[in-house]
């Protein structure tokens, strides 16, 4: 199992989160993040944004789900331009999951 971390811009969010539903990935954890790439930050005029709002999805798959999981969020998740602070994904393994309800192992 692996743990895919997106971190997009809001306004890509929805399109997506629906983009991932209707190819058949459904479940996972959104959650407001705030944060700078390598650029920190940006500057409009005189001021200075050191911390830019983000989505964070978390995604927990099989290993074999990972290329199209990632191929979804790329697609979608990037701007026209392709510009910097489009986003980052960030794959780390899973060990064990658990339902709580059920105390069953596994997705």
């Amino acid at each position: 199992m692996l743990l895919i971390r997106a971190i997009i811009r809001p306004e890509k969010t929805g399109l997506v989160m629906s983009e991932l539903v209707a190819a058949g990935f459904p479940a996972l954890t959104k959650m407001d993040v705030y944060g700078r790439g390598k650029q920190k930050g940006i500057t409009v005029g005189e001021i200075h944004y050191d911390e830019i709002p983000k989505e964070m999805l978390m995604i927990v798959c099989n290993d074999e789900d990972k290329d199209d999981i990632i191929r979804v969020i790329l697609r979608y998740a990037k701007t026209g331009a392709g510009t910097f602070g489009d986003g980052r994904i960030f794959i780390s393994p899973v060990e064990e999951a658990y339902t709580v309800s059920t105390g069953k192992a596994g997705l």
